[in-house]
């Protein structure tokens, strides 16, 4: 598994995989708007995108972020992980990708939004604390990276 900067080549297969993940989940999988065009919603804002890569060259997962105009803070958006490839690392590795792309460019804290009822993110719930991350508003959370 390799850790890419976003390709339009993958663009499908990242939406198949977000879409399973939803529905694996139990929700309804629909499709966030700023997945169908990632060069305009993150790339050409300067903001970033990741894609995790298998040794097939299938999509295993995906995060971006995007920076909070006039502050020193950026939201990480749309972590993703295939779920038959769940708690092996790919999560974290690609958190961590985009957390140094986040200190590359300058950003102090990392936020994340997390979805609401709590019952249907307890992954996200679990997940971000574990990485250093903690609760400053409801279904908020916020980590400072140095």
């Amino acid at each position: 598994m390799r850790i890419i900067p976003y390709q339009d080549g993958y663009r499908d297969d990242m939406i198949f995989v977000v879409l399973a993940a939803k529905d694996a989940l139990g929700r309804t999988p629909r499709l966030n708007p700023d997945l169908l065009d990632i060069p305009a919603n993150y790339l050409d804002k300067g903001d970033g995108f990741w894609l995790a890569v298998g040794d097939d060259d299938r999509v295993l997962g995906c995060v971006g972020y995007s920076r909070e105009p006039g502050t020193d803070a950026a939201f990480a958006h749309r972590l993703y992980v295939k779920p038959e490839w769940k708690r092996q690392g790919i999560g974290s590795a690609l958190l961590e990708a985009a957390e140094n792309a986040m200190r590359a460019a300058g950003i102090r804290e990392a936020r994340v939004h997390l979805g609401e009822p709590q019952a249907q993110w307890f992954e996200s719930y679990a997940f971000y604390p574990k990485h250093g991350y903690s609760e400053y508003a409801p279904r908020y959370m916020k980590k400072e990276l140095r």
